[in-house]
């Protein structure tokens, strides 16, 4: 009896023991992190932008207009088809623009007030992509709209 308990023993600590590999160290052999953006500055953005809004989901332009920026956060405007320029709120964090424009009449709803917000990050082609949340009040509930938004600057 005694054999089998110390056989039993033995058995278990085999079988618990042994044959674990070490861990490797993976931050030594793990491909390094991507380079962070390089921060964005008003001053970079001066000049005059095409920008097109897109549904989330289509290619379909919905409204093209102009925007000119300026190399602060003042005197920043964009103009709509057929209307005069409006101002935008514009404020730069770390890669990324953000706007802010309105209330005003909406371009694609006839009587509505509408509010946008965006964001927006400079690509390798230098042009500014992101997305446009639009806020529209009206007579009916109220409704949000999240749009797909592209500034190209002019030559």
């Amino acid at each position: 009896m005694r054999s089998t308990a110390v056989l039993s023993c033995a058995l278990f600590l085999v079988a618990c023991g042994g044959s674990e590999t070490p861990a490797t160290d993976t931050a030594a052999t793990a491909a390094p992190a991507p380079a962070a953006a390089a921060p964005l500055s008003l001053a970079d953005l001066n000049g005059t932008w095409t920008q097109t809004v897109r549904p989330e989901n289509s290619d379909s332009v919905l409204v093209t207009a102009t925007i000119v920026a300026k190399t602060d956060n003042t005197g920043w405007t964009i103009t709509l088809p057929g209307r005069p320029p409006m101002p935008v709120r514009v404020s730069v964090s770390g890669d990324s623009l953000m706007t802010a424009t309105g209330p005003y009449e909406s371009v694609l709803r006839k009587g509505v007030q509408v509010t946008t917000n965006a964001v927006l990050r400079r690509q390798p082609d230098g042009k500014l992509t992101g997305f446009t949340i639009a806020h529209y009040q009206g007579a009916k509930a109220d409704s949000v709209v999240r749009l797909r938004t592209e500034l190209t600057k002019a030559p």
